[in-house]
């Protein structure tokens, strides 16, 4: 989908990612014709936009990556104290995987520009860790690569978590306060 599409079209394509994520969520088998009767479309339509599961698969991805890009920026990592940066990234992004559980929640393989957001996102991630670390908050010698795996980690489990809160503003409390201070005592 190199240009622009028309407003109805732009309008039908967000319907079926919409549709297709819910459905999804609750059948990872589910027919692309379930897929257009759930979004109010024709099957047609649905194949006019995705010319099959995979392409329909991709654009969730990258959807769902452009999603998670935009919530770091809207937290303005930059701007603010490290402590405040990572709590608000960390809100946004369980956000963001509250409405895309299926998609950020499935391997699937990635597209040249599904895998060039995901490569951004780690950066921007490696980034604000990075921050906190010269803020006294992550040890000096803390291997940061490991630590991103360890958040990313967190915040799967926060937003899998099968019981208690799923407010993100509480989880996201939880996942820094585990990132930060681990299960040991508090000083």
């Amino acid at each position: 989908m190199g240009r622009a599409l028309r407003a109805d079209a732009e309008r039908s394509v967000r319907a079926i990612l919409e549709a297709a994520e819910r459905v999804l969520a609750q059948d990872a088998g589910a027919s692309m014709e379930q897929i257009a009767e759930a979004a109010g479309l024709t099957r047609i339509t649905v194949h006019r936009r995705f010319a099959n599961r995979q392409a329909l698969l991709e654009a969730l991805a990258v959807s769902a990556k452009q999603q998670l890009i935009e919530a770091i920026e809207d937290a303005r990592p930059d701007a603010a104290p490290a402590l405040v940066a990572l709590y608000r990234v960390t809100a946004n992004t369980l956000r963001v995987k509250s409405t895309w559980r299926f998609t950020l929640g499935h391997a699937t393989p990635h597209t040249e520009t599904a895998a060039a957001l995901w490569d951004d996102i780690n950066a921007r991630t490696l980034r604000l860790l990075a921050r906190a670390q010269g803020e006294g908050l992550i040890a000096p010698d803390a291997d940061l690569k490991w630590t991103r795996q360890v958040y990313i980690a967190l915040l799967s489990e926060a937003i899998n978590r099968p019981d208690g809160d799923q407010d993100p503003d509480a989880l996201a409390n939880l996942v820094i306060d585990t990132l930060l201070h681990g299960a040991g005592p508090h000083d």
